[in-house]
């Protein structure tokens, strides 16, 4: 899944792409994926696009006359440039069609891989941050500084990487970044939050700003949003790899949909966690 660095790169490259272009089609082409019913979906229709933000990893597409269609990309979803316009197009959901100055038209496409369909757009009205589906977010964790972080461990006695990934607690970190996090700090990824010292915590805190940037950094450097296997990572899908600090063999810890990469020497003291969901969890 696309997580904060992604999304918005996205966002960047589709406002310098369309950004004071007038909406002229809204094309919904398969119903499940519109999520509100009410304005209606072509309420934007002759209004410009004023700006793509992003809140966690969400898309807003934000009108001039105040709507915002708020997009979540999910698992296996994708917004592009669309040249083709086919009517049945592979995996299409919606189509939005700009049309510039000069009246031509630029029509982005939303796709979805697979057979989940749980990509789609929730139209609103007026600021999009205190409404569903966005509204249920934790702070940035792109914008969290030392002592938010000191809060965010404080108030919750779970492990480290669940809590990472947790939306409502903090916005934008996916099992990668929560992966990448938890090596740069060199902390267990089941380390209890609750439990980490001043120095963990402070650890933590400068991994997110080193890690965050250097990600964006590189998202900012393509065209479309890439495949998770090709992002620049240390540990994350590296496993049997050599540490790229010390040497030791990456590890991992596998669920049925996602997998805990970890250093035993940088991140455990040297235990390794046995590959099963149900082992003791390291402390």
């Amino acid at each position: 899944m696309p997580e904060m660095p992604e999304v918005q790169a996205h966002a960047e490259r589709m406002t310098d792409a369309l950004g004071g272009m007038t909406l002229k089609k809204f094309e919904l082409i398969n119903f499940a994926s519109l999520k509100t019913f009410n304005p209606p979906p072509d309420g934007a229709k002759g209004q410009k696009l004023t700006k793509v933000g992003r809140r966690g990893k969400y898309l807003l597409i934000g009108f001039e006359n105040g709507h915002t269609h708020v997009v979540h990309l999910m698992q296996g979803g994708r917004l592009r440039p669309d040249a083709k316009r086919t009517k049945k197009p592979r995996g299409g959901m919606i189509r939005w069609v700009f049309a510039d100055d000069d009246g031509e038209e630029h029509a982005w496409l939303l796709t979805e891989a697979g057979t989940e369909r749980r990509a789609g757009a929730w139209i609103v009205d007026g600021d999009p941050l205190p409404q569903p589906p966005v509204d249920h977010l934790g702070p940035e964790a792109v914008s969290m500084n030392i002592d938010d972080w000191t809060v965010l461990c404080g108030a919750n006695s779970k492990r480290l990487h669940g809590l990472l990934r947790d939306q409502r607690k903090i916005a934008g970190l996916g099992r990668l970044l929560a992966n990448e996090l938890c090596f740069e700090a060199g902390i267990s990824p089941f380390a209890n939050a609750s439990k980490l010292d001043a120095d963990q915590i402070q650890r933590l805190a400068a991994a997110s700003e080193t890690v965050l940037a250097a990600a964006t950094a590189h998202e900012r450097t393509l065209d479309d949003i890439g495949k998770s296997a090709d992002r620049p990572s240390k540990v994350h899908n590296h496993a049997d790899e050599p540490c790229v600090k010390c040497g030791d063999l990456i590890r991992t810890v596998s669920y049925r949909k996602y997998v805990v990469f970890y250093c035993p020497t940088d991140q455990t003291n040297g235990k390794i966690l046995a590959d099963n969901t149900t082992s003791k969890f390291l402390k």
